[in-house]
C-alpha cells in the first residue's frame, strides 16, 4: 500500500493545443504528431518495474538508447498491475521529477494520469511542467486517462520535466507515468535550410 501522508496542491491549468509553442518547447496532445516531429524514438514502458513495495529514489533508467534519471521525495511505488506497470510515487503529494537526459535527446513526452492508493487508475487531473535552456511550459491535462498523452520538443537543451497529481477536494491520487519516450526533434524546414546553407558556405570557405 502506498504512503498517506498527503496534503492540497493546488495547480492551474495551462491547455495549449497540440503543435503548439511555447517558450523553446513545440508541445504535442498526440502521439502521432510527437513522432511526426521527432526522430530516434526510445520508449521506456517500464517492464518488470516493482507495483509490491517501495522504490527508493533516484532511480536510473533507459529509453531506447537515451538514458535519463526519475526522483521522488519519498520514493517510487509502481502502480498499475505486473504485466502492465506504471511509474507512479510513494506519496500522493511528490512530484515525479525526470532529468540528466543522455544520448542527445532534445524531446521527451509520455501517458500521464493518475492512481489511487492501490495503485489502480484514478480520474483527475494532471500537471506537466517541461523546463529547457530557453525556458519552461506547463500543462495540465484536464480528467486525464491512460492513453492522455503529451510531448514536448525543444529547440534547446532539456533540464526536467515535472509530473504533479492536482489533488482533488476530497480524496487523493497519485501522479502516474507510463511510455515515457525520449527524442530527437526533426529541425523546422527554414532551420534546416539554413544549416544546409551554413554547410555550403563552410565548405566554399575551406577551398
Amino acid at each position: 500500500m502506498k504512503g498517506s501522508f498527503v496534503a492540497v496542491v493546488a495547480a492551474t491549468a495551462v491547455l495549449c493545443a497540440a503543435g503548439a509553442a511555447n517558450a523553446g518547447f513545440t508541445v504535442h496532445t498526440s502521439l502521432a504528431s510527437f513522432n511526426a516531429a521527432t526522430s530516434a524514438q526510445g520508449t521506456d514502458t517500464y517492464t518488470g518495474f516493482s507495483i509490491t513495495g517501495v522504490t527508493a529514489s533516484p532511480i536510473v533508467r533507459s529509453a531506447g538508447a537515451y538514458g535519463y534519471t526519475a526522483s521522488a521525495a519519498n520514493g517510487f511505488f509502481g502502480a498499475g498491475t505486473v504485466g502492465d506497470p506504471w511509474l507512479s510515487t510513494n506519496t500522493a503529494t511528490d512530484s515525479i521529477v525526470f532529468s540528466n537526459f543522455t544520448g542527445g535527446a532534445s524531446a521527451f513526452g509520455g501517458n500521464f494520469f493518475d492512481s489511487n492508493i492501490a495503485g489502480a487508475f484514478a480520474a483527475g487531473d494532471i500537471m506537466i511542467t517541461a523546463v529547457d535552456s530557453s525556458g519552461s511550459v506547463s500543462q495540465t491535462i484536464v480528467g486525464a486517462t491512460t492513453s492522455s498523452f503529451l510531448g514536448f520538443v525543444s529547440d534547446g537543451s532539456l533540464v526536467s520535466l515535472t509530473v504533479a497529481a492536482v489533488q482533488p477536494v476530497s480524496g487523493f491520487i497519485w501522479p502516474t507515468v507510463d511510455n515515457f519516450v525520449l527524442a530527437q526533434a526533426i529541425p523546422a524546414p527554414g532551420a534546416a535550410a539554413m544549416l544546409g546553407l551554413g554547410g555550403m558556405l563552410a565548405a566554399r570557405r575551406r577551398r
